[in-house]
């Protein structure tokens, strides 16, 4: 149902069974899922002690519906130019998704999100490091020792220089598997277009998240 996003009228057609008791059965599903996904000091514990080093953290966007009304306004994103909410994710070093934050208004920033979520604390915890792109910079202020590695950006001031250009394609390289890994996640016909209540979407987002391990 979720992968095709099937409606449920075709489910309940010809089965004998009403639309609300699959609506009842698909949320209780889901419910269950969603309480299996792992919190995120878990979910990065279980990476350090597997031998891992780092973790790829991204912010996407997931669209919605346009709802009615002044409060909709902070779920509209300049930067995607539509309205939906805002996620955090990590994934490993192969892309595969480990743990997704709670929705958050389209208009969030990356580095505002990461912050109520306490991501640095988190990895410090952990003894990880993190490789993001440049939505995430000024998030680690620890020149010496930064657990969240991120790009350099040119300025009106100052140019990139060779050396500089090279680290940030390199760590571009590295960063690629987090695309793949929300390529996996944005396969599901559910979330092309959210028709779910915005409160609800933190709940199927995890569920989605668990699926490979069920």
């Amino acid at each position: 149902m979720l992968r095709h996003d099937q409606r449920l009228a075709d489910m309940t057609g010809g089965n004998g069974v009403s639309e609300s008791t699959v609506r009842r059965w698909r949320d209780e599903l889901i419910g269950l899922l969603a309480a299996q996904a792992p919190r995120l000091d878990r979910a990065l514990m279980k990476i350090a002690r597997q031998g891992g080093e780092v973790v790829l953290i991204d912010g996407t966007l997931i669209r919605t519906r346009r709802r009615t009304g002044k409060a909709d306004r902070r779920n509209y994103s300049g930067k995607h130019r539509t309205h939906g909410l805002h996620f955090l994710a990590l994934t490993d070093e192969n892309g595969r998704l480990i743990w997704i934050s709670a929705a958050r208004p389209g208009r969030t920033h990356d580095n505002t999100a990461a912050r109520h979520d306490h991501i640095l604390a988190h990895l410090r915890a952990a003894g990880l490091g993190a490789l993001a792109d440049l939505g995430f910079r000024s998030l680690d202020n620890d020149i010496l020792d930064p657990a969240i590695v991120t790009g350099y950006a040119a300025t009106r001031s100052h140019k990139l220089t060779t050396g500089e250009k090279e680290a940030t394609r390199v760590l571009a390289v590295g960063r690629a598997p987090v695309e793949h890994g929300f390529a996996h996640l944005k396969n599901w016909r559910i979330l092309t277009k959210l028709r779910t209540d915005p409160d609800r979407a933190t709940q199927l987002l995890r569920a989605l998240l668990d699926e490979p391990r069920s």
